[in-house]
């Protein structure tokens, strides 16, 4: 007999899914039972993702959503509660690079940019879902982060910023569900085989890159109700081992 879906009767929403390890996280969800808010700029993308969905069984709802749009992040829970009434899963894989230069060569335009897709729409997305994930009897949060996060590298200024402050914020959101039924964990993939990762190192060797979908396979332990991570960075291991889920506060 085959074993029950992981997240059979859940819904999840994903930024970021038109590509990277959001599309892949958005399709080992579906193929695991999830019901999948898949949300990111390009129609398109979202169409081809949806439809790939349900090849496999899977089910989606395609939602076009510019993270720099507030007024629309900010409209996504009064929406999901009328339809669903909860969200089970959040996984904010949605991000950009931005430019990599020197800081006194960072225009304000390129600064804001970044820090308005990386930080501050995942605490717009916080701010309109927590009543939502509270909602749910295991509300479980994932975002996304970087070594990069560290500041140890010149010319990533922004970027770095961005994830040093998403770090921040899920660390914090952390503590304020620590007496609730919801979780928030951030995850490390490191380097992958995708677009960002290619802008940054246009020549690099992709077969050395981890491969977005087997970081997806690893996440998904995170986002199930038997997760009690919260506050934790977790780094992908590509063995998958249940000892290399094991994070700390201070990573």
């Amino acid at each position: 007999m085959a074993s029950r879906p992981r997240f059979k009767d859940r819904l999840a929403l994903v930024t970021g899914a038109s590509r990277g390890l959001g599309r892949e996280m958005a399709l080992a969800l579906a193929r695991e039972g999830a019901h999948v808010v898949i949300c990111a700029r390009s129609a398109g993308a979202l169409e081809e993702l949806d439809d790939e969905i349900r090849a496999v069984g899977g089910h989606a709802t395609i939602l076009k959503l510019d993270l720099r749009a507030a007024d629309r992040i900010d409209q996504l829970g009064p929406v999901i509660y009328q339809r669903w009434g909860k969200l089970d899963v959040l996984v904010a894989a949605g991000g950009i690079l931005g430019s990599l230069s020197p800081l006194p060569h960072v225009s304000a335009d390129a600064w804001n940019s970044v820090l308005d897709i990386n930080l501050t729409a995942n605490w717009r997305l916080i701010r309109t879902l927590d009543p939502l994930l509270k909602r749910s009897d295991a509300g479980r949060a994932l975002f996304v982060t970087c070594e990069a996060a560290h500041g140890n590298d010149a010319y990533w200024g922004p970027y770095a910023v961005s994830k040093a402050g998403l770090e921040a914020l899920a660390k914090t959101y952390a503590q304020e569900l620590a007496n609730t039924n919801a979780r928030v964990a951030l995850l490390d993939p490191t380097p992958m085989r995708t677009g960002l990762r290619a802008k940054a190192f246009p020549g690099e060797d992709k077969s050395k890159l981890a491969d977005p979908a087997q970081v997806a396979a690893f996440a998904l332990p995170l986002l199930l109700p038997a997760s009690e991570l919260n506050g934790d960075v977790v780094r992908y291991h590509p063995d998958g081992a249940a000892a290399s889920l094991a994070a700390s506060n201070d990573a």
